[in-house]
């Protein structure tokens, strides 16, 4: 398989929509720490916003820089139990 060494819009497409998905079962889901939970939650969707701008503006790298960052809040939200959730398809701590 050769790897992909550029970012296309339907890899944004996907990011976005794992992240989207992520941040909905968040919201959904019981929290451990309601601060912590708060603070991680606020920080996925200000990166996902700014993931967002990225795009429009066709800046397409910083773009999926920042969705990234976004679901890494998400993530690490799972690993410290600040967000109940169990689902090793959407956190990497599920």
């Amino acid at each position: 398989m050769k790897p992909q060494n550029r970012v296309t819009e339907q890899k944004l497409d996907k990011y976005f929509a794992i992240t989207r998905s992520a941040i909905k079962k968040v919201k959904e889901s019981a929290k451990g720490d309601a601060k912590i939970a708060e603070d991680f939650l606020d920080m996925a969707e200000r990166y996902l916003s700014d993931a967002e701008h990225f795009r429009k503006k066709g800046d397409l790298v910083s773009a999926f820089g920042a969705v990234n960052y976004a679901h890494a809040w998400l993530d690490a939200g799972a690993r410290i139990k600040a967000f109940k959730v169990n689902d090793s398809e959407l956190f990497a701590a599920g």
